[in-house]
């Protein structure tokens, strides 16, 4: 079907053509707002003409997924693996704010998409030829979860104001003197100089800290020669981190 008041020179409609309206009009509205018949006035088309192309919204959400997984840079050629995966999920990072709806989008998938598989394979081969055995790659993958996409779930969001303790006009014992130790980690926070405007956590820097925190205990491992049969108990795996706590 010809796209309704299209021009000479308008490009035809295409899947790639479709996905990437489509990540345009999310980054814009956000992907609560999305629906398949606003990304086809967006395009100028009927509804069913995106149906030639994408199955269904889901499909195109999985193709979304694509585009955004596409932008993610590769490592600079002959990096170490630590600098050269660090590069890699610092990239997605950056790629994840320039879209701010991905996160949730790419957490709603029931499975991978080829994207995301091919980036993933991407990362186990740098782990690989860096030399960590398939076995600590294994449980590294799992150690990094969604933060090799550039994202991590936080135990409570953080950008809403926090509910009321009490109702107006009743006594209501102050969290500060309920949570003690909670209290005193969001005072901190909260007066920390360099955190963000507003007060509270610096979000890229929290990121960075675990990130690097987590690859510094992998190359530890490595160093070690860590295998999920270790028992923790031998002179050579002091860490305590054995077989039982590692699956």
């Amino acid at each position: 079907m010809a796209e309704k008041g299209g021009s000479a020179d308008r490009a035809p409609l295409s899947r790639q053509r479709i996905l990437r309206a489509a990540v345009a009009l999310a980054d814009a509205s956000g992907a609560e707002a999305f629906s398949m018949r606003r990304l086809a006035q967006e395009l100028g088309v009927v509804p069913m003409a995106l149906y030639k192309h994408v199955a269904n919204k889901e499909e195109l959400l999985d193709g979304m997924v694509d585009v955004i997984v596409g932008e993610i840079g590769r490592p600079v050629p002959g990096a170490d693996w630590k600098s050269a995966v660090r590069q890699q999920i610092l990239s997605a990072r950056r790629v994840l704010l320039q879209h701010r709806w991905a996160a949730r989008v790419i957490e709603s998938r029931t499975g991978p998409t080829p994207a995301v598989l091919a980036y993933l394979d991407s990362v186990i081969g740098t782990f690989r030829d860096g030399g960590l055995s398939a076995d600590l790659t294994h449980h590294v993958m799992h150690a990094l979860g969604s933060r090799l996409l550039g994202f991590s779930q936080e135990l409570f969001d953080t950008s809403r104001p926090a509910a009321p303790s009490g109702t107006e006009g009743e006594a209501a014992p102050g969290p500060a003197a309920a949570y003690p130790r909670v209290a005193e980690i969001a005072a901190a926070a909260a007066h920390d100089p360099d955190s963000t405007v507003g007060g509270g956590c610096d979000d890229q820097f929290e990121f960075e800290f675990a990130l690097d925190l987590l690859l510094d205990g992998i190359e530890r491992l490595h160093h070690r020669g860590w295998s999920s049969t270790d028992t923790g108990t031998g002179t050579d795996t002091g860490t305590g981190t054995g077989a039982s706590s590692a699956r």
